[in-house]
């Protein structure tokens, strides 16, 4: 039986509802982990520093899908609050349509300029060759890629979150497949890897727009919409800080890779990447929370409940610090285990993500609140402070203490740079949410 958004939540419906999103971002981020292992292990650690050099900028461009979901989402889930369905259909619909063509946009001009791009990032030759020949053929798929992130909040907003993971298990399996395939057996390299991800980013797009387009038993549906520019700056601009977040963790990858390149070489980029494949998997549990219980937390706003409003901040605390103990504790036990299977091939590199995993273990202590922060703000449609949480956390404190730690403590202070700015950000978290009790009454 689905779970409503206009039920009450305890802590066990809560932890059932979101459980399909968090798995779905999970699943979601098999993508890069995947090909990271595949391209690591068969083509070697030239290609595999290729694939993480280039990555953040894959990462801008398919964030804007991630932006129209999440402050999409958060408009729809509140008009249906609201009581207005068909307005909440129209508005679905129209941010779906402007994706497709925001992304087929994107990813021609991503195939067009992508190699001065990676230029001036400071790529050069066999980097510089690789990483624009991966980047091409995954920008083809660039369109779905958007979509797919976009559908994984609405198949939540639609009440359909199980339906929404069973997609992405697909997709995500079909992933793993053409890896083994085309990387394992066929010695396709960087081809083969990028042909992999592309193909299942199509599955993850098309899927969802046959389910919503026909005629279906979630309370969303693709219908005819009129061009609305008040509702889509208003979802673009409360999906903002998904936008900032995406974008400023991409940039400041660009600078990380840059300050390894410094420190350590391509031996230090490739290890970054070892330490960012495993952390994408254990962020995508907070972020998927943080996705699921959004459209929850919009619903009830919109529809004026405080009492439940303030329910679920106290619940959602209590699991993201059950969480964070849970995946602090995993990091430390299994960092090695989780080094060796990417970089046990060299000794060298093996010993210096070892090491790594162990400082950015304490990070996951904070990240679940800081995520969450953001995420909160945006389901309230308050996106301005939303954005400000988002930036601080991704862009500014990390910019911060990557520029300012290393020259303190060599290459271990770029990974502390991390940790550090995940506890400024839960502070800062802290402040906003005293600042605005009154305005929103959630405690």
């Amino acid at each position: 039986m689905e779970i409503k958004l206009s039920e009450h939540f305890n802590c066990k419906k809560l932890l059932k509802f979101t459980l399909p999103s968090m798995v779905m971002m999970m699943f979601t981020s098999i993508y890069s982990v995947v090909d990271g292992f595949f391209v690591s292990n068969f083509a070697g650690k030239e290609p595999f520093a290729a694939v993480n050099f280039i990555m953040p900028l894959l990462m801008i461009l398919g964030a804007v899908g991630f932006m129209l979901g999440s402050g999409g989402s958060a408009l729809v889930a509140r008009t249906m609050g609201e009581g207005d369905d068909e307005r909440a259909n129209r508005y679905f619909s129209l941010l779906i349509y402007v994706t497709v063509a925001i992304g087929t946009l994107l990813a021609i001009l991503g195939i067009v300029f992508v190699r001065p791009i990676a230029s001036l990032m400071g790529a050069e030759g066999a980097l510089l060759d690789n990483a624009v020949l991966y980047s091409r053929l995954i920008l083809i798929a660039l369109p779905f890629f958007m979509l797919q992130m976009e559908f994984q909040t609405f198949f939540i907003t639609a009440e359909k979150p199980r339906l929404g993971l069973i997609i992405t298990v697909i997709s995500g399996v079909c992933n793993i497949i053409l890896d083994a395939l085309l990387v394992g057996i066929l010695p396709l390299g960087l081809i083969g890897a990028a042909a992999a991800t592309a193909i299942s980013q199509t599955v993850g797009g098309v899927i969802p727009i046959v389910y919503f387009a026909r005629k279906n038993t979630s309370r969303l549906r693709l219908t005819k919409t009129s061009f609305d520019s008040r509702a889509l700056i208003k979802a673009s601009t409360n999906g903002s800080s998904e936008l900032m977040n995406n974008i400023a963790m991409s940039v400041v990858g660009m600078l990380y890779n840059i300050q390894l390149l410094t420190y350590a070489g391509q031996d230090g980029v490739a290890a970054y990447g070892i330490l960012m494949y495993v952390g994408m998997i254990f962020n995508a549990i907070f972020v998927g929370y943080s996705v699921g219980v959004s459209p929850v937390i919009s619903y009830h706003f919109g529809a004026d409940n405080t009492k439940e409003l303030q329910g679920l901040l106290k619940r959602s605390f209590l699991i993201l610090g059950v969480s964070s103990v849970i995946m602090f504790l995993s990091c430390l036990t299994f960092g090695d285990t989780m080094s060796y299977i990417f970089a046990g091939y060299d000794k060298e590199l093996y010993e210096m993500t070892s090491h790594a995993f162990f400082v950015y273990a304490f990070s996951f202590l904070f990240m679940g609140f800081a995520i969450f922060g953001s995420g909160f703000f945006t389901a309230l449609n308050d996106g301005l402070v939303s954005a400000i949480i988002a930036f601080l956390r991704t862009f500014i404190f990390q910019l911060i203490f990557i520029l300012l730690f290393p020259v303190i403590w060599g290459l271990d202070g770029i990974w502390f740079s991390v940790v550090a700015a995940e506890v400024a950000m839960v502070f800062v978290f802290g402040v906003f949410l005293v600042l605005n009790r009154k305005k929103y009454r959630y405690y």
